[in-house]
């Protein structure tokens, strides 16, 4: 390693680099940009992103980014497109061509090809003069001054500067089509961010126990409730009405002060007005409310207040919302 920099410097270097042309893209962006959001917008057919070399690895990332906020988009590769793959291009879909030097030689086959059938063509190049930039309908100006490759060969700045246009476009259509959190949670049902988006307090509760004891039970019977059904908790309840909760450290806290627990009631020992959530709330509003009051567990009930069950903390952990 003759020469070589440190490695923090040349990391840092390389962040810098990049993170400056990002900045400068702003400055490029002009009514091309605009122009060509609309269209997407107002288009009846799909966007088809395609690329060759590290430009058709940004495409992949720019068409999941666009399906996953609301505009259909499919990834058609340069070189396959005009060996049979151009039959994916549909008659009102649009292109997007992503290519830094906007002149290779799959660009300037496919570049005719498509604007045949009658398609619009968006390009993103750093190269608004070459071939690509000049036949595409609307050119997206990615130009970057410089590769982070300390040979300034390797695709690095250029092809995160493709990156960043790609998901400005997406963050544009998402906005201006209303993209709300519930379509989002349609179309990212799985992990840990679809199940704060539609996981609810109802869903959790399904396959809890629920402990319960009435007012005038003894602690004996309090104690044995709670071992039992294993949540650390049990509502307390006066002729069906929920009136007070105990919990395992309401337990310990009373044989701290007492042994003699044979005359003690639930009634004696509950914490009244008791912390709830109703059944219909999100998940992620359980997780809240317990992380605000510092609790492991929160009682549910339903539109009549009626105690239907537990939430306990270790339910939003299973699920990977904590």
């Amino acid at each position: 390693m003759k020469n070589s920099k440190p490695i923090l410097l040349t990391a840092k270097e390389t962040i810098l680099l990049e993170s400056n042309a990002i900045a400068n893209l702003k400055n490029l962006l002009d009514s091309n940009f605009e122009n060509a959001v609309n269209y997407i917008l107002n288009s009846n057919g799909r966007v088809i992103v395609t690329g060759i070399g590290k430009s058709a690895n940004i495409a992949t990332k720019i068409v999941a980014t666009l399906n996953s906020t609301g505009t259909p988009a499919i990834f058609m590769h340069a070189a396959d497109a005009i060996h049979g793959d151009l039959g994916n291009v549909q008659q009102n879909d649009v292109v997007i061509c992503l290519s830094k030097s906007g002149n290779t030689p799959e660009i300037k086959v496919l570049v005719p090809l498509i604007k045949n059938y009658g398609n619009k063509i968006i390009a993103i190049t750093g190269n608004i003069d070459s071939f690509l930039g000049k036949n595409a309908n609307f050119t997206l100006n990615t130009f970057v001054e410089k590769e982070a490759c300390p040979n300034n060969l390797a695709p690095t700045t250029s092809t995160t500067a493709q990156l960043v246009m790609g998901d400005a476009l997406a963050v544009c259509l998402q906005d201006l089509r209303g993209f709300s959190s519930k379509d989002f949670a349609k179309y990212h049902p799985g992990g840990a961010l679809g199940k704060r988006l539609y996981l609810r307090v109802s869903d959790l509760i399904k396959n809890n126990e629920k402990p319960q004891v009435d007012i005038k039970n003894s602690v004996i019977k309090v104690i044995v409730e709670i071992s039992e059904k294993r949540l650390g908790v049990t509502a307390v309840l006066e002729n069906n009405t929920l009136v007070g909760i105990i919990t395992d450290g309401d337990i310990r806290r009373m044989l701290s002060k007492t042994t003699d627990i044979n005359n003690l009631l639930a009634e004696n020992i509950m914490g009244k007005s008791p912390k709830t959530i109703h059944k219909d709330a999100m998940a992620v509003e359980a997780l809240e409310k317990l992380e605000n009051n510092n609790i492991t567990q929160i009682l549910v009930v339903d539109d009549y207040n009626n105690y239907v069950g537990v939430v306990h903390l270790h339910d939003l952990i299973k699920e990977g919302i904590f």
